[in-house]
Protein backbone atom coordinates (compact mmCIF):
# COMPACT_ATOMS: atom_id res chain seq x y z
CA UNK A 1 0.00 0.00 0.00
CA UNK A 2 1.33 3.43 -0.95
CA UNK A 3 0.31 6.07 1.48
CA UNK A 4 0.98 9.80 0.35
CA UNK A 5 0.53 12.45 2.68
CA UNK A 6 -0.40 15.75 1.26
CA UNK A 7 -0.48 19.78 2.33
CA UNK A 8 0.97 22.45 3.10
CA UNK A 9 4.42 22.75 4.45
CA UNK A 10 3.86 22.68 8.84
CA UNK A 11 0.71 20.73 8.22
CA UNK A 12 2.03 17.70 9.77
CA UNK A 13 2.64 15.50 7.51
CA UNK A 14 6.26 13.79 8.73
CA UNK A 15 5.00 14.57 12.26
CA UNK A 16 1.82 12.25 11.56
CA UNK A 17 3.53 10.21 8.81
CA UNK A 18 6.37 8.73 11.04
CA UNK A 19 4.38 7.00 13.80
CA UNK A 20 1.52 6.03 11.18
CA UNK A 21 4.34 3.76 8.97
CA UNK A 22 5.66 2.62 11.86
CA UNK A 23 2.07 1.24 13.05
CA UNK A 24 1.13 -0.65 9.67
CA UNK A 25 4.70 -1.88 9.51
CA UNK A 26 6.02 -0.16 6.59
CA UNK A 27 8.91 2.59 5.81
CA UNK A 28 8.25 6.16 6.01
CA UNK A 29 9.56 8.55 2.75
CA UNK A 30 9.85 12.05 3.29
CA UNK A 31 10.40 13.33 -0.37
CA UNK A 32 12.33 16.33 0.83
CA UNK A 33 14.35 14.63 2.35
CA UNK A 34 14.85 12.22 -0.44
CA UNK A 35 15.56 15.23 -2.49
CA UNK A 36 18.02 16.57 -0.30
CA UNK A 37 20.16 13.28 -0.25
CA UNK A 38 20.20 12.83 -4.12
CA UNK A 39 21.20 16.42 -4.51
CA UNK A 40 23.72 16.83 -1.84
CA UNK A 41 22.10 20.38 -0.90
CA UNK A 42 19.15 21.32 1.24
CA UNK A 43 15.97 22.18 -0.33
CA UNK A 44 17.04 25.91 0.67
CA UNK A 45 20.16 25.61 -0.49
CA UNK A 46 18.65 23.97 -3.99
CA UNK A 47 16.15 26.91 -4.32
CA UNK A 48 18.87 29.39 -4.03
CA UNK A 49 21.80 27.97 -6.12
CA UNK A 50 20.07 25.95 -8.76
CA UNK A 51 16.34 27.83 -8.44
CA UNK A 52 12.82 26.60 -8.18
CA UNK A 53 12.19 24.75 -11.55
CA UNK A 54 15.27 22.35 -10.72
CA UNK A 55 14.16 21.31 -7.49
CA UNK A 56 10.71 21.16 -9.12
CA UNK A 57 12.52 18.84 -11.40
CA UNK A 58 13.93 16.76 -9.04
CA UNK A 59 10.54 16.70 -6.80
CA UNK A 60 8.45 14.96 -9.78
CA UNK A 61 11.29 12.49 -10.56
CA UNK A 62 11.59 11.11 -6.85
CA UNK A 63 7.72 11.13 -7.08
CA UNK A 64 7.92 9.08 -10.16
CA UNK A 65 10.12 6.81 -8.97
CA UNK A 66 8.58 6.31 -5.19
CA UNK A 67 5.09 5.97 -7.35
CA UNK A 68 6.26 3.62 -10.36
CA UNK A 69 8.13 0.56 -7.14
CA UNK A 70 6.61 -2.25 -6.01
CA UNK A 71 7.25 -0.87 -2.41
CA UNK A 72 4.47 0.27 0.10
CA UNK A 73 5.33 3.11 2.11
CA UNK A 74 3.86 6.30 4.07
CA UNK A 75 5.31 9.49 2.08
CA UNK A 76 5.52 13.06 3.35
CA UNK A 77 5.28 14.70 0.22
CA UNK A 78 7.06 18.15 -0.90
CA UNK A 79 4.12 21.39 -0.01
CA UNK A 80 4.07 21.74 -3.47
CA UNK A 81 4.73 18.25 -4.38
CA UNK A 82 0.72 17.62 -6.11
CA UNK A 83 0.98 21.06 -7.83
CA UNK A 84 3.77 20.41 -10.17
CA UNK A 85 4.59 18.31 -13.24
CA UNK A 86 0.88 16.54 -12.64
CA UNK A 87 2.05 15.22 -9.05
CA UNK A 88 -1.52 14.84 -7.79
CA UNK A 89 -2.23 12.41 -10.95
CA UNK A 90 0.65 10.41 -9.84
CA UNK A 91 0.09 10.54 -6.67
CA UNK A 92 -4.13 9.59 -6.96
CA UNK A 93 -3.11 6.77 -9.25
CA UNK A 94 -1.04 5.20 -7.63
CA UNK A 95 -1.72 5.15 -3.94
CA UNK A 96 -4.02 6.48 -1.36
CA UNK A 97 -4.40 10.63 -0.68
CA UNK A 98 -4.84 12.25 2.36
CA UNK A 99 -4.82 15.91 2.34
CA UNK A 100 -3.93 17.52 5.75
CA UNK A 101 -6.00 20.15 5.94
CA UNK A 102 -4.36 22.60 8.69
CA UNK A 103 -5.59 26.11 9.29
CA UNK A 104 -3.60 29.35 8.19
CA UNK A 105 -3.09 30.20 11.13
CA UNK A 106 -2.18 27.28 12.88
CA UNK A 107 0.41 26.87 10.01
CA UNK A 108 2.07 30.34 11.05
CA UNK A 109 2.07 29.25 14.60
CA UNK A 110 3.92 26.05 13.31
CA UNK A 111 6.22 27.57 10.78
CA UNK A 112 6.77 31.35 12.09
CA UNK A 113 9.94 31.03 13.07
CA UNK A 114 11.38 28.52 10.30
CA UNK A 115 13.54 30.00 8.06
CA UNK A 116 14.37 27.23 6.12
CA UNK A 117 11.14 27.43 3.91
CA UNK A 118 11.92 29.19 0.62
CA UNK A 119 8.73 30.12 -0.44
CA UNK A 120 7.73 31.41 2.79
CA UNK A 121 10.69 33.84 3.26
CA UNK A 122 9.40 36.85 5.01
CA UNK A 123 10.77 40.37 6.23
CA UNK A 124 7.83 39.43 9.40
CA UNK A 125 5.17 37.72 10.64
CA UNK A 126 2.35 39.63 8.63
CA UNK A 127 4.43 39.04 5.13
CA UNK A 128 4.93 35.13 6.36
CA UNK A 129 1.09 35.07 6.80
CA UNK A 130 0.09 36.88 3.42
CA UNK A 131 2.59 34.55 1.59
CA UNK A 132 1.17 31.34 3.80
CA UNK A 133 -2.41 32.35 3.01
CA UNK A 134 -2.26 32.75 -0.74
CA UNK A 135 0.50 29.77 -1.15
CA UNK A 136 -2.86 27.90 0.35
CA UNK A 137 -5.14 29.43 -1.32
CA UNK A 138 -3.27 28.62 -4.61
CA UNK A 139 -2.98 24.90 -3.94
CA UNK A 140 -6.34 24.17 -2.35
CA UNK A 141 -7.65 23.46 -5.46
CA UNK A 142 -5.48 20.39 -6.20
CA UNK A 143 -5.08 19.56 -2.46
CA UNK A 144 -8.90 18.81 -2.51
CA UNK A 145 -8.39 16.10 -5.19
CA UNK A 146 -7.02 13.84 -2.58
CA UNK A 147 -8.82 10.82 -1.96
CA UNK A 148 -9.28 11.70 1.73
CA UNK A 149 -9.49 15.22 3.24
CA UNK A 150 -8.71 15.41 7.07
CA UNK A 151 -9.16 18.41 9.11
CA UNK A 152 -6.13 18.45 11.92
CA UNK A 153 -6.29 14.76 12.23
CA UNK A 154 -4.62 12.29 14.63
CA UNK A 155 -2.58 9.05 13.79
CA UNK A 156 -6.01 7.40 15.40
CA UNK A 157 -7.92 9.01 12.64
CA UNK A 158 -5.28 8.59 9.89
CA UNK A 159 -4.96 4.60 11.33
CA UNK A 160 -8.94 4.95 10.82
CA UNK A 161 -9.56 6.15 7.52
CA UNK A 162 -6.69 3.32 6.08
CA UNK A 163 -8.72 1.03 7.72
CA UNK A 164 -11.86 1.60 6.02
CA UNK A 165 -9.87 2.21 2.65
CA UNK A 166 -8.61 -1.30 2.84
Amino acid sequence: MKIYLIGMPGSGKSTLGKPLASELGIPFVDQDKEIEDREGKTVKEIFASLGEDHFRQTEAQVLREWAGSEKSFVMATGGGSPCFYNGIEIIRQSGLSIFIDVSVAELLKRVGANKDRPLLHANDLKEKEERLAGLYEKRLPIYQQAHVILHHPTLKSLLEVIQLRK
